[in-house]
């Protein structure tokens, strides 16, 4: 059980909750340091707490494991929904307000889960200001798919979702409130985010709609019984339905390395999004409901309905080993290249796309650099930056990774195994807006770690002279599980694995994702 993880993960979440105020005790924040022209805040956008129907915790707790556990920003997400949108949105901003005064060194952000007209879940937060409360509030109730009963896949419902876009893009402009961002949480769980209404939704508002996650939440969920709850990485257990799109093949109802996979699949949707030139972003997050290894429960005599929360949870009931959660920045985290360390510099590296994303762990910090070759005095452009050059000049990537050199929150130190590059053309906008390949892109290049590297390792892929434009992105593994992609070993021949139902101890298989850069000729 150590060895694989789960003992120290049990222990470790266990512990943590039996003294909540244990858990700020030695917090780690190691992105704080600048590194690369930019201050790399790891976060997590995708939380619950008891003001969601199906949560447990105060947002004190969350904030508390998050600090503890190395986070530097978050956002509470409760689910939205009639109930929420009545009193919820409202009832807990103090918490939050409360919170945010305790706990200065994380930047915390109020923010609801969308319930998509015609879709799945998202995001959405906004930054911190005296209409932030205002502007949530009057989006739920106007646009979300369980207030508005807009759920089925229509043409007015996914309207209505397009509209809900704008509308955060106008209360921007309106100055309203500073800033708001929006990201599609578990996109391919039950097949019913369409391709074109993810192009829709992106350019809808592309300075709000920003990205999707890349890895869902709910991590612990794939851990076999009588340890864990014996079902899919992220939940994703399902099968299509009727309001799926009927298209996705069978195998996107399941997580590959605990990746989604429009993410997960080279030459896949994520890809073919990319190779349209546009932004589009990937994230990894906790989705914490209830923590795997807890022993909480929910306060007693609660009533969500009429309160809009439960009463504070007690602890010392049995262990929740059914639970499919690990705390904020205990697995999964998401990395960005902020300028300074404030609620706008969060936002502003999230919609330029310096964002990279890890489980367990794996990689301590990640520079990507494209830049002409042989040219070591120009640092080059990072993640989300486009590199223009005259066409027919030789350019070259350059990849820095510092390795873990510490025990992760299962208590083991991750090796990084291998690290592949990833590339396809730019072949402008899609003729077909349900289109989720793209044809030219593949793993250009792998690079093996030297097994026993300390500190960190550098590898420099060569593009060779530029005449078209394309992208490129990055991943890693600890070389666990990995297979031929689904679209053939020609363009993945090592990829990440399909998780298997009611057996996938996420400790046993980590990766981390890069988003990408473009190089562009001219001339």
């Amino acid at each position: 059980m150590r060895r694989a993880g789960l003992l120290g993960a049990a222990a470790v979440a266990a512990g943590a909750v039996a003294n909540p105020m244990a858990a700020a005790a030695t917090p780690r924040h190691p992105g704080r340091e600048p590194r690369h022209g930019y201050q790399w805040l790891a976060g997590d956008h995708h939380i619950h707490t008891q003001y969601s129907s199906d949560g447990y915790y105060r947002v004190v707790d969350h904030v508390r494991h998050a600090n503890a556990y190395g986070l530097d920003w978050m956002v509470i997400t409760d689910h939205g929904g009639a109930t929420h949108a009545k009193i919820g949105v409202e009832k807990v901003n103090p918490d939050i307000v409360q919170a945010r005064e305790a706990y200065k060194d994380v930047l915390l952000f109020q923010g609801l889960e969308w319930n998509i007209p015609a879709a799945e879940h998202a995001t959405v937060f906004v930054h911190p200001g005296r209409n932030e409360v205002a502007v949530l509030k009057e989006f739920e109730n106007s646009y979300d798919g369980s207030v508005k009963n807009a759920g089925d896949s229509t043409p007015d419902n996914e309207a209505l979702a397009v509209a809900g876009i704008a509308f955060l893009g106008e209360q921007v402009r309106r100055r309203r409130i500073p800033d708001a961002l929006f990201f599609a949480n578990h996109p391919a769980r039950r097949g019913v985010d369409s391709p074109h209404e993810i192009r829709a939704w992106r350019d809808s508002d592309p300075s709000i709609a920003v990205g999707f996650e890349g890895a869902p939440g709910h991590q612990a969920a794939g851990i076999k019984v009588p340890l864990g709850p014996g079902s899919g990485r992220g939940f994703y257990s399902g099968s299509p339905s009727a309001a799926s799109f009927p298209e996705y093949p069978v195998e996107s109802y399941r997580t590959f390395g605990g990746f989604d996979w429009m993410t997960s699949t080279v030459g896949g949707l994520w890809d073919s999004l990319l190779a349209e030139g546009k932004p589009w972003w990937i994230t990894a997050n906790s989705d914490s409901h209830a923590v795997y290894g807890d022993t909480a429960q929910r306060g007693p005599n609660s009533d969500f309905d009429a309160n809009g929360r439960y009463n504070d949870p007690v602890y010392g009931q049995p262990t929740q080993v059914a639970a499919g959660d690990f705390w904020p920045g205990f697995y999964s985290r998401t990395s960005v290249g902020a300028e300074d360390f404030s609620y706008a510099a969060v936002m502003r590296g999230l919609r330029a796309g310096r964002v990279w994303v890890d489980h367990g762990g794996l990689i301590s910090g990640l520079n990507v650099r494209a830049r002409v070759a042989g040219n070591r005095r120009d640092p080059g452009i990072t993640l989300g930056d486009t590199l223009e050059v005259r066409k027919g000049t030789p350019v070259e990537l350059v990849v820095e990774i510092d390795l873990a050199a510490e025990p992760n929150w299962a208590q083991f130190v991750p090796v990084l195994a291998r690290v592949d590059v990833i590339q396809g053309d730019v072949t402008g906008p899609a003729a077909n807006p349900d289109v989720f390949t793209t044809p030219t892109t593949k793993v250009v290049k792998s690079f093996e770690v030297t097994p026993g590297a300390k500190g960190s390792v550098r590898f420099v892929y060569g593009i060779g002279p530029v005449d078209r434009p394309i992208y490129l992105r990055v991943r890693g593994t600890d070389g666990k599980r990995s297979e031929a992609g689904l679209l053939g070993s020609g363009v993945d021949p090592a990829g990440p694995k399909m998780d298997v139902l009611g057996d996938a101890d996420p400790w046993l298989d980590l990766w981390f994702y890069s988003n990408p850069l473009w190089v562009r000729p001219r001339g």
